[in-house]
């Protein structure tokens, strides 16, 4: 039966079922991806609170760097290792030969496109999938990239003159004690 011109369980010719099996494979391993972004982010969260911790009275601004060295070697290798997971989906079903996973997988992260290799007919939609969960990451990673930094140049009092310059760890009644307080009723 016809509806729509177009049979009754097919999508554009393509069989709904294997449609859907595609569509969760590709959602598994977003979430994947996902989870492993997660881990990261909390990893450096954690990094940032320990260099709170720390008194650093000089060399401020090459500890800064070196937090953005870290930041952005840690969320390169964990890219890295998000877009080997895609070449692995890629290459268990077959989609690409085993060669070209890795390669095919990275050109989709970065939604680069090349067009040069393309994925077997029943796993087209990895693709588009693989470049969405892409665009989130790095969009996940750049939100981060700017909260760690920002954080960091507070922590060590960057961008402060010499003379409001403040230890990076004080304790907090130390700190309230010193803190001039407003007038009573403001």
């Amino acid at each position: 039966m016809l509806w729509g011109g177009v049979e009754r369980g097919m999508v554009s010719g393509m069989n709904l079922g294997l449609f859907s099996l595609e569509l969760m494979y590709g959602i598994l391993f977003s979430m994947l991806n996902i989870a492993i972004q997660a881990v990261v982010s909390v990893g450096l969260i954690r990094f940032m609170r320990g260099l709170q911790q720390r008194t650093i009275k000089r060399h401020r601004v090459l500890a800064l760097a070196g937090a953005m060295m870290a930041t952005g070697a840690l969320l390169t290798f964990s890219h890295m290792m998000q877009v080997w997971i895609w070449a692995r989906a890629y290459d268990l079903v077959g989609a690409v030969k085993t060669e070209d996973a890795y390669y095919f997988a990275f050109v989709n992260f970065t939604t680069l496109g090349y067009g040069d290799i393309i994925a077997a007919r029943p796993w087209r939609l990895l693709g588009p999938i693989t470049a969405a969960n892409g665009m989130l990451l790095f969009g996940m990673s750049t939100a981060l990239i700017f909260a760690v930094m920002t954080r960091a140049a507070t922590v060590l009092h960057v961008y402060d003159t010499p003379q409001r310059r403040k230890p990076a760890h004080r304790h907090k009644e130390k700190a309230d004690a010193e803190e001039p307080q407003p007038p009573p009723g403001v």
